[in-house]
């Protein structure tokens, strides 16, 4: 038996592990002025990088919002900074995440409902308490097929990762409880 051939049999082959690809941290305060500025000051020193501002997609009178105007904040990480951080916001909800918050793609995302319950985060009256969201994708090895110019092809079916290898992934990778 050939060497690819014995790592297929015992279902280890790199190809179909799934990866941490990205994490976004994401702030939405329905607001410009200096409660967005204390949103992307939080955001930067939770992840140690800086911050996109997000506008609204359309008007909204009725909570006085424009279309436009910038209203939240995120950035995205990737590599060791977002393995790193999500094994921290991982530990503000005690690794707890529900079923239903897994998608069909292999996506997860969670909220966390004060910014404080990270280590080192204190309470400042000036500031106010920030809720987010953190939104974790994996991939396969491969999916740069999807995404570059020369010869760019779709993922098959059988290659992306689904809803059961991503609670896999997150329970043996960062000790994930199921809810």
């Amino acid at each position: 038996m050939a060497d690819g051939q014995a790592v297929r049999a015992l279902g280890e082959n790199p190809m179909t592990t799934p990866t941490l690809d990205k994490v976004v941290v994401h702030i939405s305060v329905g607001e410009g002025g200096q409660k967005l500025i204390n949103a992307e000051n939080i955001v930067r020193v939770l992840t140690g990088q800086a911050t996109v501002r997000t506008s609204a997609k359309k008007t909204q009178p009725i909570f006085g919002i424009r279309k436009g105007q910038d209203i939240g904040c995120k950035t995205t990480l990737r590599s060791k900074r977002a393995s790193t951080f999500l094994h921290s916001a991982l530990e503000t909800r005690q690794n707890f995440v529900n079923e239903y918050q897994f998608d069909d793609n292999g996506n997860v995302s969670f909220g966390i409902a004060d910014h404080t319950d990270f280590s080192g985060m204190t309470y400042d009256p000036q500031i106010g308490i920030f809720g987010m969201d953190v939104i974790v994708a994996l991939k396969k090895p491969g999916y740069r097929v999807a995404r570059r110019h020369t010869a760019q092809r779709r993922i098959p079916i059988r290659h992306r990762v689904t809803r059961e290898e991503a609670i896999a992934f997150l329970q043996d990778n960062y000790n994930v409880v199921l809810g």
